[in-house]
């Protein structure tokens, strides 16, 4: 199975704007959770971690977009992070027959900042570090 980045999308409404992506991925949901959820798997194809709890109401803290808190957590299917720079980020995984997971992205946020375009490559990024996984 080969991943894909299917979908991309964005909306604004007043001064926020929204992005939502799709993405296949070749690995289970157990692979790619980590990838999503912990501050070595989001360093590997993101960015870095200064800190990250894994729970409901954890902080949460990413250079260049600032702290925050863990806003939607549950295990091996979402990840949601709001940080006072960088908006909401969430990571919503579902099962893709039993090899693959899909991986439904949303971030929101207010003013200028990320484009499809930046979110697109990271995530061309994230296929290619789970494909070089064993």
């Amino acid at each position: 199975m080969t991943g894909s980045v299917e979908h991309g999308s964005s909306q604004t409404h007043g001064s926020t704007r929204v992005l939502h992506f799709l993405v296949r991925l070749p690995a289970p949901m157990e692979t790619v959770w980590p990838a999503v959820a912990s501050a070595e798997g989001l360093a590997a194809w993101w960015t870095g971690v200064e800190a990250l709890e894994p729970r409901l109401g954890g902080a949460v803290v990413l250079p260049g977009l600032g702290e925050g808190q863990v806003t939607a957590w549950d295990v091996d299917r979402v990840a949601e992070y709001t940080l006072e720079r960088g908006g909401r980020v969430r990571f919503h995984l579902e099962r893709d027959g039993d090899d693959g997971a899909v991986l439904r992205f949303t971030h929101e946020y207010e003013g200028e900042g990320e484009t499809e375009r930046a979110w697109r490559a990271r995530f061309e990024h994230l296929l290619e570090t789970l494909g070089s996984t064993p």
